[in-house]
């Protein structure tokens, strides 16, 4: 197993957000960053002494809980094995980590958005093609599409279908780059079909997507992540946004003030995790980085996921915790949408729904 020596070859920050909201996401959103992350674009960064290190790629929401739950494993690993584990971290939104990791970007372990990203990885020969056979699935976190307003919900929001109203000025992240904004957008285009079967007794796609169109013509800021949304939110920019619930829910536990909207129609999210193969075995390190894994399923680290606002995957976990996690009446998973090669297909192919809504076609 190698030591903590190593370094990591980094690849390129696609940085199209403001400096201040730059500023506000390491100040306030970021969390304990600590001096082991390793951010694509900082260079070759110094590593941070320890019998064994883990380079970590994560998608930006998942950050502030991985900050309760890598001291917790150290210490776990260390009690087991008497090794020190030390943590390189970079937190990007889903779809800029996934080409950074294909790009060069070493990481050994990475938790995506999406499970259509991790298949990147795989095509690109960096993880496994049995990934999905681990525990869940290969998924987790859970979570699912809510609704945020400010304080008091003065606009009296309850639905999607109140983001069509004149006059309401949405958030929600761009797709291409943000694995949030694709659950997003999901979960708009799937509450349009609910409503249209609920109308007609079949899914009319057309009358789907017109409800996006309705729902896109009110959006005022489309950001790189869903971290960054976040931070624009926080920063004055709109009435509502389309997010993670635990996103709102880590906001409202530190302190500021907004409303959770749950949409009686919205979807599961479900995330993946994977060990990059190709670097862990290339780097010494594919044991721990497979305890790691191990380990992010375990009740104490899925506790702390719940912590930070996310649903547990294990239904032991969610049984118990029922009664802190508001059940839309109709929820539904992707599989309600043709599952993601048929999503990907339908809605974020060139000639899919989602092109077409932003051309105003």
């Amino acid at each position: 197993m190698n030591t903590g020596n190593r370094k990591i070859k980094l690849g390129r920050r696609s940085g199209l957000f403001s400096i201040l909201m730059l500023i506000f996401l390491s100040s306030t959103l970021a969390g304990c960053g600590g001096s082991n992350q390793a951010t694509p674009g900082d260079g070759e960064n110094a590593v941070a002494k320890g019998d064994v290190t883990l380079v970590l790629g994560a998608y930006s929401v998942a950050k502030d809980a991985l900050q309760d739950i890598l001291p917790a494993f150290k210490a776990e690993w260390k009690s087991k094995t008497g090794q020190t584990v030390a943590f390189q971290e970079s937190y990007e939104a889903s779809g800029t980590q996934t080409r950074s990791i294909i790009g060069g970007f070493e990481a050994d372990v990475t938790l995506l958005a999406l499970q259509g990203d991790m298949e990147k990885l795989v095509k690109a020969g960096l993880v496994a093609p049995e990934w999905k056979q681990a525990a869940h699935n290969g998924m987790v976190t859970r979570s699912i599409v809510v609704l945020g307003t400010r304080a008091g919900n003065p606009l009296g929001i309850k639905d999607f279908e109140d983001l069509t109203k004149p006059g309401v000025k949405v958030l929600y992240p761009n797709p291409k780059t943000s694995g949030g904004a694709q659950w997003d957008i999901n979960a708009i285009y799937g509450a349009g079909l609910k409503k249209s079967e609920a109308a007609t007794g079949t899914k009319d796609p057309a009358a789907a997507k017109k409800f996006l169109e309705d729902v896109h013509r009110n959006i005022e800021s489309m950001d790189k992540s869903g971290r960054a949304s976040m931070a624009a939110f926080e920063y004055g920019v709109g009435d509502v946004i389309v997010t993670y619930e635990n996103e709102l829910l880590a906001r409202i536990a530190q302190g500021v003030q907004y409303d959770i909207v749950v949409p009686p129609s919205t979807i599961l999210i479900e995330n993946p995790v994977a060990v990059v193969g190709r670097n862990a075995d290339r780097h010494g390190v594919s044991e721990v980085a497979q305890a790691f894994v191990q380990y992010l399923y375990s009740d104490e680290a899925q506790k702390l996921f719940a912590k930070h606002g996310f649903r547990p995957v294990s239904d032991e976990l969610s049984a118990q915790m029922q009664a802190d996690y508001p059940q839309p009446p109709e929820l539904f998973t992707i599989d309600y949408l043709g599952g993601w090669d048929k999503v990907k297909e339908t809605l974020y192919s060139k000639r899919g729904i989602w092109y077409q809504v932003l051309a105003g076609k």
